[in-house]
């Protein structure tokens, strides 16, 4: 059995007098995929962001590689893409110079070509130079998203990563992952749609 690299030791967390999930615990090893399930508002986003080292748990641990995720920061980071709700694009930006301005952010060396060839993979080949504010929400999305592809990270940790994507983009963002898990990748991920994944464990929070 593979050891663990990212494990969560008897998580608390707590928003305001309300306690969202109490002493959770689970381990992902190189291409497991971690599905954070629950109602609106039961703390799945504070889950992902204190895996993503954004938010302090309330109780319990974080670990990576076996040793305490707060006390490795920087290390930990290098090997993470977090994705929010938002989609992080500034609407005046094509997809390309955004891309290329969240490569530079996150101290990732990227080139036009390559920015190109990762918005080629998430099929805005032809949309690469228009303005944000002229593509769809499923577009945007996928100009959000094309970060997994250019960046070569270990652990993605999306908050809701199919809002606006159709039949279409779900199939594909389906075997995106699958490709990153076969690779080693790891994932943890909240969505209201069904997503075909491999090596899936759930965790439900909330009442």
């Amino acid at each position: 059995m593979d050891s663990p690299m990212l494990e969560a030791l008897d998580l608390v967390g707590v928003r305001g007098e309300r306690r969202l999930f109490d002493c959770l615990n689970f381990r992902l090893t190189p291409g497991d995929c971690l599905s954070v399930q629950g109602e609106n508002g039961s703390g799945k986003t504070t889950l992902l962001r204190m895996l993503a080292g954004l938010a302090m748990p309330d109780a319990g641990k974080i670990l990576w590689n076996g040793n305490l995720l707060r006390n490795q920061r920087e290390d930990y980071q290098r090997n993470l893409i977090y994705s929010g709700h938002g989609i992080g694009l500034k609407e005046d930006l094509n997809a390309q110079e955004n891309l290329l301005a969240a490569a530079a952010i996150a101290g990732e060396s990227a080139s036009p070509e390559q920015a190109a060839e990762a918005l080629n993979e998430v099929g805005l080949a032809e949309h690469k130079k228009l303005p944000i504010r002229m593509l769809s929400q499923g577009q945007k999305r996928r100009a959000s998203l094309a970060r997994l592809c250019l960046y070569k990270r270990k652990v993605w940790i999306l908050d809701e990563p199919l809002t606006a994507l159709d039949k279409l983009g779900v199939q594909w963002f389906g075997e995106m992952i699958n490709r990153h898990q076969a690779r080693g990748g790891m994932i943890a991920l909240t969505s209201h749609q069904e997503l075909a994944t491999k090596n899936s464990q759930f965790v439900r929070i909330g009442a």
